[in-house]
Order: structure tokens, then C-alpha cells, then sequence
């Protein structure tokens, strides 16, 4: 008769084969995680792009826009606009500069640094041509 049983063999490969397909899944999807997280910061700076651009628009035809970091207050944002699960205001950094006849006129960087907890990238930069750069 047939014995209706695994061996200790069968169950040492399944074994094996369940851990393997683990140790590729596991960073796959960590950086999976990552990358959702990242959606928020990227999404906020993109907010807070925008919000320069109307504060520029209104301060250049007052001929008084000048470079630097204006305050979100100063351009009618607060704190809370920047504050998200994973991303606080404390994670973004901008610099600006306006030149009149400038093309364009308007130049500004913002830096997105990773809050505790995403791995990877450390920061991300959104130039005012809407393109991201990357620092590991």
C-alpha cells in the first residue's frame, strides 16, 4: 500500500523553493514601497511648483520678485499644504530667481529629501522645467 505522506525531502524543497522566491520578492517589493511613498513628495512639490509660479506671476508685475527662498506664507501656502503622511514640510527646500527678460525668467529648484523610512532615492529635485533628478 501507498502511504498518503510527504517525505522529508519534498518538504525540505518546498521549503527551499517557498524561501528562495521570498528572498527575490522581499526588495522587489521594498522598493515598490518606496516608490509609492515617493508619489506623495513628488505630488506635493509639484503643488508647491505651481504655487511659485503664481507667486512669481503676481510679484513680476509688481517689478519686485527677486531671488531666494519666499516663505510659504509669502506665497499663500502654510505648513500643512507640505505635510502628508510620509512627507512634512521640513522635507522641501526651494530656491528661486527671477530675471526680467530672462529666458525663462523664472528659475527655481526644489528639494525633496527623503523622511525616515524610504531607502531610496535620499533626494529628488524638481527644476522648473518640470524634470526630476535623482540622488541615491
Amino acid at each position: 500500500m501507498f502511504r498518503k505522506a510527504f517525505s522529508w525531502v519534498e518538504l525540505l524543497v518546498v521549503v527551499l523553493v517557498v524561501g528562495v522566491l521570498a528572498a527575490i520578492a522581499i526588495p522587489i517589493m521594498r522598493g515598490r514601497v518606496d516608490a509609492a511613498k515617493w508619489s506623495e513628495g513628488r505630488a506635493m512639490a509639484q503643488d508647491l511648483a505651481g504655487t511659485i509660479r503664481m507667486y512669481a506671476e503676481k510679484k513680476q508685475g509688481n517689478g519686485v520678485y527677486g531671488e531666494g527662498q519666499p516663505s510659504l506664507s509669502e506665497m499663500g501656502m502654510s505648513a500643512e499644504d507640505l505635510s502628508g503622511k510620509y512627507f512634512k514640510y521640513t522635507n522641501f527646500t526651494w530656491n528661486t530667481k527671477y530675471t526680467e527678460g530672462g529666458n525663462p525668467p523664472l528659475d527655481f529648484a526644489i528639494t525633496v529629501t527623503a523622511p525616515e523610512g524610504i531607502s531610496s532615492p535620499t533626494t529628488m529635485t524638481l527644476n522648473n522645467q518640470d524634470v526630476w533628478s535623482k540622488k541615491r
